[in-house]
């Protein structure tokens, strides 16, 4: 068990969240250890992108617990912008700041989120800008956007724009990347570039939660599946099980 224990990132204990009356997320259970890839599937309305948003403390839960190597990440006392670079997001409408370059994106950080908190590689992991520049280089690299870093986003197209935004995450160096929808606001053709720098990610051993309608990617890529039904987890497991 401590065993066990040790190699869990992420420890969700009995969530839930409610936004006045409507109870969204009803005692959601898992755990993520390192290396997982976990799609998160079920039908518009389940509860898929409120569950990632509070596991990136966006939304605050109403109960529960969020365990970030054993630690309760919930309270107040909890610096969110230094979790948010363990435990990083990309977004479905990619976030990126229009007035900057790509490169100025991913050396600058991450989005304006809830509260205008600002997660960025100088600011809150204390890198130089030459060190900031050097990651950012590093991950456009390896997402196939090094020939666009002085593109603003306007000149991108959507499976450009979501590239940029994973090699932004990724140039936080975090444990755990959180993916909610991220090729839903794409037209068809663009999907498969994202996907396929996705599969990579996960074939190098990057623990990633999906939020995805891409059953196949679910079904391929994935080695854990859970399905969420009007906010509870109805059923969980390896893919092969879930989908026969």
């Amino acid at each position: 068990r401590a065993a066990e224990m040790a190699d869990n990132i992420l420890e969700i204990r009995h969530l839930s969240k409610s936004f006045g009356t409507h109870e969204v997320l009803r005692d959601i259970d898992f755990t993520v250890s390192k290396g997982d890839v976990i799609s998160i599937i079920g039908a518009s309305g389940s509860g898929k992108s409120t569950l990632l948003r509070c596991i990136n403390l966006l939304e605050t839960p109403s109960s529960g617990d969020i365990l970030y190597h054993g630690e309760n990440v919930t309270g107040k006392s909890v610096n969110a912008a230094k979790y948010r670079s363990h435990v990083g997001m990309v977004f479905q409408s990619f976030n990126l700041f229009n007035n900057m370059s790509v490169l100025e994106n991913c050396v600058v950080g991450q989005v304006k989120v809830l509260k205008n908190c600002m997660v960025g590689q100088m600011k809150v992991l204390g890198r130089s800008k030459d060190e900031a520049h050097e990651q950012a280089m590093r991950y456009l690299e390896k997402v196939g956007m090094a020939p666009y870093v002085n593109a603003k986003p306007r000149q991108l197209s959507g499976g450009q724009k979501q590239r940029v935004a994973i090699a932004r995450a990724l140039a936080m160096n975090p444990e755990v990347l959180l993916f909610d929808e991220p090729t839903s606001a794409l037209d068809p053709e663009m999907v498969g570039e994202v996907l396929t720098v996705m599969q990579s990610l996960a074939n190098e051993g990057m623990t990633m939660l999906v939020v995805t309608h891409e059953m196949a990617f679910a079904r391929d890529v994935s080695r854990r599946v859970v399905f969420m039904h009007e906010g509870v987890i109805l059923e969980q497991g390896a893919p092969a099980a879930l989908f026969s």
